[in-house]
């Protein structure tokens, strides 16, 4: 009884690892998205992407957050 549910917990907690950095993945890449984005719309004179540019800060603002959580878990890991 115990080897199953230590299998089946050690099971789980791989999985849950895998899918939380394939997030992380997302997150970087979304915020890598939105910072190129938001330099070509502020790039350009037009007042509709430059308001893009602006707006594009609500997303940015929590994706800055999430990287340096995770920067600050991956030099946590290694020290």
């Amino acid at each position: 009884m115990i080897s199953t549910v230590t299998t089946t917990t050690v099971s789980t907690i791989t999985t849950a690892v895998g899918i939380a950095a394939s997030l992380g993945l997302m997150a970087v890449l979304t915020l890598i998205t939105f910072l190129v984005v938001k330099e070509l719309a502020g790039a350009d004179g037009r007042p509709r992407l430059r308001a893009l540019g602006r707006a594009l800060n609500v997303g940015i603002i929590p994706l800055l957050l999430v990287f340096g959580a995770i920067a600050a878990a991956k030099v946590v890991e290694v020290l």
